[in-house]
């Protein structure tokens, strides 16, 4: 972002609210996995709205998560579509032992029922591969898992 004295003050975006909470037109903030790990940085919403997130060290968002000011302006993050490779097979215990071996690498990892995704990596994409599992690059929303001992929605 400029230093530029023309550009709009960043709205400073400190507290998380309910996700029920009612907002007729909140900003919409787009941002990659790794862009939701950081609590205190300057981003651009949709809009070109400057915003400031200035939220508890820690904190992790996710997709859908609501966002407040002082001024009672609204946020709303959104997974933004980002590269990663998405993992198939038609057998569940392929999906699981891909996990399993992902795992022991500490890999971020997406989990659903029919699909594992991580970032690109092709070292990690050879390795599957060879297990037998279908590996699709694509633009993809990502959303891995927190750890054994975050907090999940």
């Amino acid at each position: 972002m400029s230093n530029d004295s023309s550009s709009p003050a960043a709205i400073a975006i400190d507290r998380k609210l309910d996700r029920h909470h009612h907002s007729s037109s909140p900003l919409l903030l787009w941002l990659t996995a790794e862009e939701r790990t950081r609590s205190r940085h300057h981003f651009i919403a949709a809009d070109g709205t400057p915003v400031s997130l200035q939220l508890p060290r820690g904190t992790v968002l996710v997709d859908g998560d609501l966002l407040g000011s002082e001024t009672g302006v609204v946020v709303r993050v959104a997974a933004k579509p980002e590269p990663v490779l998405t993992v198939t097979s038609d057998d569940a215990i392929d999906l699981l032992r891909a996990a399993y071996h992902l795992g022991n690498r500490h890999v971020s990892l997406e989990i659903a029922p029919t699909y594992l995704r991580l970032t690109p990596d092709s070292v990690l994409e050879r390795m599957l591969v060879q297990l037998g599992l279908q590996v699709v690059a694509e633009i993809a929303p990502f959303s891995p898992q927190g750890g054994a001992y975050s907090h999940q929605h």
